[in-house]
């Protein structure tokens, strides 16, 4: 794509940005007049109804906002890593290792407030990827994208088996693990935010660093090597953001699939293989994507609403089999 249309894009996604956060703020079981919204956006008083309303939707729109633009970077990381461009960080057994230590939470310390969700899933998704990782990691090559997939798929199959055992014996536990499993930002406080705050600049920081070296990697190992990357140390620091930006994610909001999935792979259509350029777009087309799809499952059920992991599913499925089909999923 030339430079123009890359600003020409870029624009129309800031809008689009724009576009998602008003109408986050002014749509819901209540609809606000968006002239409303802009006055009170910054002074809503909570002893106004819509100033309080505005607050609370404040709080979820922001989360909104960095869940998506997290799960999309998390999700280009791993496909740049993997080379696969259907790829994401459940491959590594982020979900599903976030999954079976909530369970366990619950199953056996019945943890029930979203600070001990957080605790849990972070510390789960995080021994699951270093088991992932280190199994991958054995032989003379390290590891290398097939064995990493290989080792997470296995991975994922014997944890999805352990999280059946001990949840299906156990109603509570069945019921508590569902309500987090759907997928969902409405949960969100500012005190959540704040301490998920640091895991997610991280992961970006991170995530810009390994950038230049993944655009050499894409050239190969050995011509990574000869332009003087360290393969596998990038490897790792790639991993390490992936997981911190969606373990942090999933710890609260629960596994929401496809947008990671669909946003990169989107991108990759329009600007090849470039990851320094695409992570920004990533994390602006990812934040926009997931507001809109917050709002929209507010609006078509009203009063009551669909949690945005299962719109996302709906829309984004059949949208991904459609592109795959149309791109043949050619390999990075």
């Amino acid at each position: 794509m030339k430079k123009r249309n890359v600003y020409l894009f870029v624009i129309v996604l800031f809008v689009a940005l724009a576009g998602s956060i008003l109408l986050s703020l002014a749509l819901g079981s209540k609809n606000i007049p968006i002239e409303d919204v802009l006055r009170r956006v910054f002074n809503a008083s909570q002893d106004s109804f819509d100033g309080a309303i505005i607050q609370q939707r404040m709080v979820r729109t922001v989360f909104a906002l960095l869940a998506g633009a997290a799960l999309a970077v998390s999700a280009l990381l791993m496909q740049s890593l993997t080379r696969n461009p259907v790829a994401d960080p459940s491959i590594l057994g982020v979900n599903a290792g976030a999954a079976l230590a909530v369970v366990a939470g619950i199953t056996f310390f019945h943890i029930a407030s979203a600070d001990q969700f957080i605790l849990f899933a972070i510390v789960g998704a995080a021994i699951t990827t270093a088991f992932v990782y280190t199994i991958a990691s054995v032989g003379r090559e390290g590891a290398t994208p097939m064995k990493l997939a290989l080792a997470g798929a296995v991975s994922n199959g014997a944890i999805a088996s352990l999280i059946n055992m001990l949840v299906l014996p156990q109603a509570e536990s069945l019921t508590n693990f569902r309500h987090w499993q759907v997928g969902s930002v409405h949960g969100a406080t500012w005190d959540h935010i704040l301490l998920l705050l640091p895991f997610i600049v991280f992961g970006f920081l991170l995530a810009m660093y390994v950038a230049p070296s993944l655009n050499a990697i894409a050239l190969g190992d050995d011509m990574a090597t000869g332009l003087g990357v360290k393969v596998k140390r990038i490897r790792f620091l790639t991993v390490l953001a992936a997981v911190t930006l969606a373990g942090s994610i999933t710890a609260l909001a629960g596994p929401i699939g496809f947008v990671g999935l669909m946003v990169p792979h989107l991108l990759r259509l329009l600007f090849k293989d470039n990851i320094k350029l695409l992570i920004p777009l990533s994390m602006i087309t990812g934040a926009t994507l997931l507001c809109f799809a917050d709002t929209i499952g507010r609006i078509i059920a009203r009063p009551a609403e669909v949690e945005v992991g299962i719109l996302t599913a709906l829309i984004g499925a059949p949208l991904f089999i459609y592109v795959v089909i149309k791109s043949k999923v050619k390999s990075l």
